[in-house]
């Protein structure tokens, strides 16, 4: 399983997102890769992604993919995390 965290620049925001979905998998017991990627590459990076995780004001900017595109509303929240990823994986 392929799981994409994009955030604007792909640098800081993102990145805290993968950690956070790392650990989340980690705790429902799920393996996966997460890649963290800014908003103009990830289109490429999800091209075989089976889940991406993003922001509102992003998810637009994302449509078209062949994999679900959900909505996080607070990257640092590690129960948003883990619920997004129980009710989308």
């Amino acid at each position: 399983m392929k799981i994409v965290a994009v955030c604007g620049m792909g640098i800081g925001t993102s990145v805290m997102l993968k950690i956070n979905i790392e650990n989340a998998l980690q705790e429902l017991g799920i393996d996966a890769d997460v890649e963290a990627s800014d908003i103009s590459t990830a289109k490429g990076a999800a091209g075989n992604a089976d889940l991406v995780l993003t922001s509102e004001e992003l998810a637009h900017d994302l449509a078209g993919l062949d994999c679900p595109v959900v909505v996080v509303n607070n990257f640092f929240d590690n129960d948003e995390v883990i619920a997004k990823l129980r009710d989308n994986i």
